[in-house]
């Protein structure tokens, strides 16, 4: 089932579970939102086209983050006269993920669960660069190390320790003996 809602001034064609940008809402993370503009419906007995709106029929959402958006520049120029002006925004929007349609009869729910990363959480855990730390990889962690016998432990240390100390001498050994070639030219 989807629906088209109206918000901001612009329309957005939506199913439970999407994840929308629209401008600015009001409300904390976590809270939910209610659009009771809805200008189609369509699903299993059809599509419902509202005149304007359909009476009855409701997107409930929830308000994942309010965010900044992209900076848009804006440039000012008069030609052959010295006159440049450089100027940016960013809009304020807010992220909604769907969690139901309601109307014409039918209803449609999303089951998952609402996640209330932020973009800059998602864009640093892609990168690598924010810590991913999840409550079974916590326990399952300490089981292991207890598990582990120590002797297998220490030899896994002296098979390391002399692959260690055996690449210096390598070097030092190439080192020489292009030192030695150059010499003998």
């Amino acid at each position: 089932m989807y629906a088209v809602i109206k918000t901001g001034g612009k329309q957005y064609r939506v199913q439970p579970g999407d994840v929308i940008v629209v401008e600015k809402l009001d409300g904390e993370a976590g809270s939910n939102v209610k659009f009771g503009e809805v200008l189609m419906l369509g699903g299993d007995k059809g599509v419902t086209v509202g005149a304007p709106m359909i009476d009855g029929a409701s997107v409930a959402a929830t308000l994942v983050e309010t965010r900044k958006g992209e900076k848009i520049k804006i440039f000012k120029k008069i030609r052959r006269q010295g006159y440049r002006r450089t100027n940016g925004h960013r809009q304020m929007e807010s992220v909604l993920r769907i969690t139901g349609i309601e109307g014409a009869g039918e209803k449609a729910k999303w089951d998952g669960e609402v996640a209330l990363l932020t973009k800059a959480e998602m864009n640093a855990r892609a990168r690598g660069l924010a810590p991913r730390v999840e409550t079974a990889e916590v326990e399952a962690k300490p089981a292991k190390k207890a598990a582990a016998p120590k002797a297998a432990k220490a030899d896994e240390g002296e098979a390391k320790a002399p692959a260690k100390k055996a690449a210096p001498k390598k070097a030092a050994a190439k080192k020489t003996e292009t030192a030695a070639s150059s010499d003998e030219a």
